[in-house]
């Protein structure tokens, strides 16, 4: 049966320079400390290929439970835009469109993650968003 999905758009101003903000998904030390990491579990896998048609598999170990993020990096223009498939075990591959943009204060992060299932509109807001709030304590 086809799951009906959504938008989940999610936005986040930083203090710091747009490049900092962009080279944080990229950078594999960085990513590990905000991406898809949660306050209880332990990160178990961080690989990163940083170009276009390279992938990304972060594991997090959550209450004894290996959970897997995999994608690939489809767009990729530092600082301003990148584009990556998405999915973990049992979603489907989603699509995430990060556009960083510079303002007076550092840049704002306007983050879209399209063929979210309805169903798990609230948690993938939440998620987006305390990913946002990790990331912006890193960098």
């Amino acid at each position: 049966m086809l799951q009906a999905t959504v938008i989940v758009k999610v936005s986040r101003e930083f203090t710091t320079s747009a490049e900092a903000v962009f080279d944080a998904w990229l950078d594999p030390q960085k990513a590990g400390n905000f991406l898809f990491a949660t306050p209880t579990g332990v990160m178990k896998t961080v690989e990163i290929d940083a170009r276009i048609g390279g992938r990304f598999c972060i594991i997090e170990t959550r209450d004894g439970v290996d959970v897997e993020h995999v994608g690939e990096y489809l767009e990729i223009d530092r600082p301003q835009h990148l584009r990556f498939s998405f999915g973990g075990n049992p979603f489907p591959a989603t699509y995430v469109t990060l556009n960083i943009s510079r303002s007076e204060s550092g840049c704002v992060l306007q983050l879209v993650h399209e063929g979210v299932w309805t169903d798990y509109e609230a948690s993938v807001v939440q998620g987006w968003t305390d990913i946002l709030e990790n990331l912006a304590q890193l960098v």
